[in-house]
């Protein structure tokens, strides 16, 4: 029977990163896994896919895709932040339109849950309940590609990354570590565990992190965390958990933006190819005019990438003075038991209470308009060049709006697992039943200052708003507005409280067969209830939306499922298939409204055809997988709804989009001997949004997403320099296709981020006590575009050294 059967998750569906041999009770007790290291050997950190599918299976007989990232891998490239961790991740990519708050990212081009040991810990919603997670308590990641509500509760479309916390030790081990680095980086933390009774285990560690950053994007960090365990007895163990974490996270809403030329304006000419003859004025006089001197100055703006890709300054950006960093607030406290009621039934709860403050003050709209015939008219204000007093400014941003954000997020959160091991005529099983329930209360408030574009007219006509922030007249060099937000008069333009409460019970069912065939099926009820509570907004802004209203509410349920296949032809060739259905809240921020009360949540499926292969002792592992992802039921803007114009019976907004994401995605680990190892990584895949299912121009690229990324990582362990310790040198190379910016609707439909290839290395020297390391980021000092931003990029850091040094007691 397969009571403790080593399993190598690692590479579940391709890792990037070395497999781990680890121990723990059994795959119920997913909060106790306690890592050993087994140097020499390639496969160093897991023994059960717990996040996959809680049960007992191994890497080749586990159908589905899984990917996790050791703790030596983590170690070795000097990592800091879930973002860096992406580069060991196939089919793992920063979001387009991240406003460079939170991490933000996408499995497969869809969204992302993000968990500690199982339980929430935050996620995507509308860039504000979004920290950026550090990497200081994680022991190593999991990543479950595709849906997983059956196990895992309401959960994204692309799956889940869980960060596996590091636990109480009865073994005493105590550390100092110090980091520093350039634009005034430095951090220090401290981490003791040890046993306090026979039965009683502690583990503190905190840190403090301070960084100007790479243009002035300062990110400072203080965190604590706290953790007991209680082993009652062998098969018996309780554990508290606690985490706070305060930091302040500067935000770049534009980075730098691409000028928005359209060239379907022009006859399809490039801004490399225009005349000042072609930039022609609207001939009924609906858009700016200008005049043949001010069209040859625009003409004479222009870049041949305008129109295209963003507009480069250098270290410069567009962050006024007055944006405030993202204080963020975290809380959380964690109750975990596990129990061994017999040999053959496994037990295992966990209760987690989490609070999340966040606030901020950022920029967002600084739109610098260059020329755009839409809806037949040529530079209809305000999305026109500007012209102030005659004179024209050909770098100047317009619409501009900032916004100051108050928010809260608390949730309670229960997951139980109840297992039951077996062998019936010969096969081996597994029977999981497991329930959960989550809560999530949400408070919003958000207040707007705006330039001149903004104007606010009532029933009557009468302008009783008009924005007072100056026009930035060259984005190269801004001028900024004077005094603090509130002096702009601010509006309140959102005020709300949600709740989303969701609750589900599933089983599921694993066997073994003796001639190479594994089969998993599970099923889920899964109920999704949420409700909105207007809180009034100024009147200037929406008079309909002023006062309170009363409280609406919705809620849908349904059958969420996963089957799943592996046969072994061989001990070292498994072939898999994997088709899940998952479901989660059609929007967790978004305004919930009597007319939706019978609305469907969000579906989301995902089919998976994979290969694994084995080699050479086990020493090399590889994987082959072909995939295909949607979500369904999306909410996406009427392209013929225009504010302020369109009848009442034009709607707004439609309701059946679908975002589809369809790629294949290789990895490839190899122990080659002691002096070698070798990680790589790839993806080719196409997240498209396929809006609306009767028009295919809706059919277009997911913003920020490439089509091709690579990553490599290769270390070599030298004693030229030592005889009995190593000298770890590594090099580490990321690719990362170009990326869309898709926008349609501002006038550079072809706009994308240029792909780039950055260089990375790192030396390292470890002794039992004592270890220093050096790493290089972008080691050629490459330019280029880390991420896609709403109409823009966010520069990569240029080159830069980072040093840690820890000391073992």
């Amino acid at each position: 029977m397969k009571l403790f059967k080593l399993s190598a998750l690692a590479l579940a569906c391709a890792t990037s990163s070395p497999l781990v041999l680890a121990t723990t009770t059994h795959s119920a007790d997913q909060s106790d896994i306690e890592t050993i290291s087994v140097y020499g050997r390639q496969n160093q950190v897991v023994l059960n896919s717990g996040l996959a599918t809680k049960s007992d299976m191994s890497l080749m007989e586990t159908p589905a895709a899984v990917v996790v990232v050791d703790s030596e891998l983590l170690s070795s490239q000097v990592i800091t932040n879930l973002q860096d961790v992406v580069r060991n991740i196939s089919g793992v990519t920063q979001a387009g339109n991240n406003y460079g708050i939170g991490d933000n990212l996408v499995i497969r081009g869809l969204g992302a849950n993000y968990t500690y040991d199982g339980m929430y810990g935050g996620a995507g919603l509308g860039n504000t309940f979004n920290p950026t997670r550090s990497m200081t308590n994680v022991e190593f990641v999991e990543v479950l590609k595709g849906p997983a509500t059956g196990l895992y509760g309401m959960g994204s479309a692309g799956g889940v990354i869980n960060l596996i916390e590091k636990k109480p030790q009865f073994n005493a081990a105590h550390s100092v570590t110090a980091e520093v680095g350039q634009w005034d980086t430095y951090a220090l933390e401290m981490d003791s565990t040890d046993a306090l009774t026979e039965q009683l285990a502690y583990r503190v560690l905190v840190k403090s992190a301070r960084s100007n950053g790479y243009r002035d994007l300062n990110n400072d960090r203080d965190e604590a965390y706290v953790s007991f365990k209680y082993v009652l007895n062998e098969g018996h163990n309780v554990m508290l958990s606690t985490a706070y974490i305060n930091d302040g996270i500067a935000v770049d809403s534009i980075g730098h933006p691409i000028r928005i030329f359209n060239s379907a304006s022009v006859g399809g000419k490039t801004a490399g190819e225009v005349t000042w003859q072609d930039l022609v004025n609207d001939p009924n006089d609906a858009g700016l005019q200008l005049s043949d001197a001010q069209r040859q100055q625009l003409t004479d703006s222009l870049a041949s990438n305008d129109g295209l890709t963003p507009y480069s300054f250098g270290h410069n950006g567009i962050i006024s003075p007055m944006a405030k960093d993202n204080e963020g607030e975290e809380l959380r406290i964690k109750l975990t038991h596990n129990i061994d009621i017999t040999d053959h039934l496994y037990f295992n709860q966990q209760l987690q209470y989490r609070d999340y403050d966040s606030g901020f003050a950022r920029q967002t709209g600084a739109y610098n308009y260059v020329y755009w015939e839409r809806r037949g008219k040529i530079n209809e204000e305000p999305r026109a060049p500007l012209v102030l007093d005659g004179e024209l400014y050909p770098f100047a941003a317009r619409r501009q709006e900032y916004r100051k954000v108050e928010a809260n997020e608390r949730s309670w959160q229960y997951f139980a697992d109840l297992r039951y091991d077996f062998t019936f005529n010969d096969i081996d099983n597994e029977f999981l039943v497991n329930a959960n329930y989550e809560d999530r209360d949400i408070r919003f408030k958000q207040y707007s200052i705006y330039d001149a574009d903004k104007v606010i007219k009532n029933a009557s006509g009468e302008v009783i708003y008009q924005g007072s922030l100056p026009y930035i007249l060259d984005i190269r060099t801004p001028n900024w507005a004077e005094g603090t937000f509130e002096d702009h008069d601010p509006l309140n333009t959102s005020n709300y409280n949600k709740t989303v409460s969701a609750w589900g019970v599933g089983a599921q069912h694993v066997a073994y067969f003796d001639f190479g065939l594994t089969t998993r099926v599970g099923l889920a009820y899964n109920e999704i209830e949420q409700s909105y509570e207007h809180l009034g907004v100024d009147a200037r802004y929406r008079a309909s939306a002023a006062k309170p209203k009363p409280e609406q509410d919705t809620s849908d349920n349904g059958l969420t499922y996963n089957f799943g296949m592996t046969y072994m032809p061989t001990d070292n060739l498994s072939l898999f298939a994997n088709h899940s259905k998952g479901r989660t809240a059609y929007s967790i921020l978004g305004e919930v409204s009597g007319s939706e009360s019978d609305r469907e949540d969000t579906e989301s499926i995902s089919n998976d055809i994979g290969m694994r292969l084995k080699a050479f002792d086990d020493q090399l592992v590889a994987s082959l997988v072909v995939f295909e992802s949607s979500r369904t039921n999306l909410r996406y803007n009427n392209p013929d709804f225009e504010e302020g114009v369109s009848s009442q019976n034009t709607p707004r907004y439609f309701y059946n989009g679908k975002e589809q994401t369809k790629g294949v995605e290789l990895d490839l680990n190899a122990f080659l001997n002691e002096q070698w190892k070798v990680n790589v990584n790839a993806v080719y895949q196409d997240a498209r949004d396929q809006m609306d299912p009767t028009n295919t121009s809706f059919d277009t690229r997911q913003k920020g997403v490439p089509y091709v990324t690579v990553g490599s990582w290769v270390t070599h362990s030298s004693y030229a320099f030592t005889q009995d310790t190593p000298v770890d040198i590594s090099l580490g190379m990321q690719y990362v296709d170009e990326r869309s910016t898709q926008s349609d609707s501002f006038g550079i439909p072809d706009g994308y981020v240029p792909g780039y290839t950055v260089f990375d290395a790192a030396i390292a020297y470890n002794t039992k006590h004592w270890g220093v390391q050096l790493k290089v980021n972008n080691l050629f000092d490459k330019s280029y575009y880390s991420k896609a931003m709403f109409l823009g990029g966010m520069p990569g850091e240029e080159r830069n050294v980072l040093v840690r040094a820890h000391y073992t007691f």
